[in-house]
């Protein structure tokens, strides 16, 4: 075992509430999100990381297409010196839409695990359910002349390699993660090894209780990206009528009752309603803040019956750099309906 470098403040990780995947699998409530909006160096996600799991974090929500798996790899590195156990921790990554090919899952896993110094995943996502690609960096009216809208076929040509993971000891777990309803009915119809777990957008003002329902009744647990509204997303995201959660008037009444920040309140309201909310900070006060509220103050039934009421159908990330040319608008990315020309519901006619 390396050198104790604990920090006094840390939070034991027991206390952390934990939800349990149809393998008996164990999942922290609370992860830490290490996308960092385009805005924060990589040296500095990869810092947070490693402060954040000597301080009690167990679960780190990572993604090739974010461009510091390396760097976070060498901080993973470090802790596992200073005593922490590799199955401690409960370590995700996500296939880019660049990789969705044959053959190219298996890379693209190969190479996340290499940055990550890892032997294994407990969990992979196919990061979009279609392979739509776009530079970084780029704008909101950028459309890359391949870019379709999901076809079944080629999401399930992707998911078979995903399975491959699975029977190669690489990957404990496979999910899927920007989906909607119908898509999902269709991948649990036809995979062989379903989906453990949904990472979908999912904050006070975007509850998607369909979804959310759909998934708790198929055995799906769910990890939810954006729990606060996420503020510093890139502006490429951004559309004047988007709602900001921490000014929602049923958060706010509930933060000053508890006497907390309503950035907690939303972090405490995912836990509650039963999914894990993965907040991105690498402000050690604030993501030390977040694990501590998994399990102090709890909110009472009617404040998150309050809560329920501040569900605006607001989507933050709608995706609209993945959309085709021709596409309507970026609602055509979730809700296929047959009407688009070209095209047959989830097929190409």
């Amino acid at each position: 075992m390396g050198e104790n470098r604990i920090p006094a403040d840390a939070v034991n990780p027991d206390l952390v509430p934990k939800h349990t995947l149809y393998t008996g699998a164990k999942m922290p409530t609370l992860g830490l999100g290490t996308f960092g909006s385009d805005s924060v160096p990589a040296e500095k996600v990869a810092a947070a990381v490693e402060d954040a799991v000597l301080s009690g974090y167990r679960m780190i929500d990572c993604a090739a297409c974010y461009g510091n798996e390396d760097l976070i790899g060498e901080s993973l590195e470090k802790v596992f010196a200073a005593g922490i156990k590799r199955e401690e921790l409960f370590i995700i990554s996500k296939v880019w839409n660049d990789m969705h090919g044959r053959g190219d899952v298996l890379r693209a896993c190969a190479q996340t695990l290499k940055d990550l110094r890892l032997d294994y995943l407990d969990l992979y996502f196919v990061h979009w359910p279609f392979p739509n690609y776009h530079p970084p960096g780029c704008d909101v009216d950028t459309r890359n002349p391949d870019s379709r809208p999901y076809i079944h076929e080629e999401f399930m040509a992707c998911w078979r390699q995903m399975e491959r993971l699975v029977d190669m000891g690489l990957v404990k777990h496979i999910g899927v993660s920007n989906v909607t309803i119908p898509k999902l009915k269709l991948i649990l119809r036809d995979c062989r090894i379903k989906p453990a777990v949904n990472e979908m957008e999912l904050h006070p003002a975007f509850q998607q209780p369909e979804l959310y329902n759909f998934c708790k009744e198929n055995g799906i647990e769910i990890i939810g990206f954006c729990p606060i509204g996420s503020p510093a997303r890139p502006e490429r995201d951004k559309t004047p009528e988007d709602v900001v959660d921490t000014q929602l008037p049923q958060v706010q009444q509930v933060a000053k009752a508890h006497g907390i920040h309503p950035a907690t309140v939303c972090l405490k309201w995912a836990v509650q309603r039963g999914h894990m909310p993965i907040p991105f900070s690498t402000t050690r006060k604030n993501y030390m803040s977040n694990l501590r509220c998994t399990f102090e103050d709890p909110l009472t039934d009617e404040e998150m019956a309050l809560l329920a009421t501040a569900d605006q159908n607001c989507r933050l990330i709608k995706g609209q750099v993945f959309l085709w040319e021709g596409a309507g608008d970026w609602q055509d990315l979730w809700d296929i309906d047959g009407t688009i020309p070209g095209w047959n519901g989830y097929e190409k006619k």
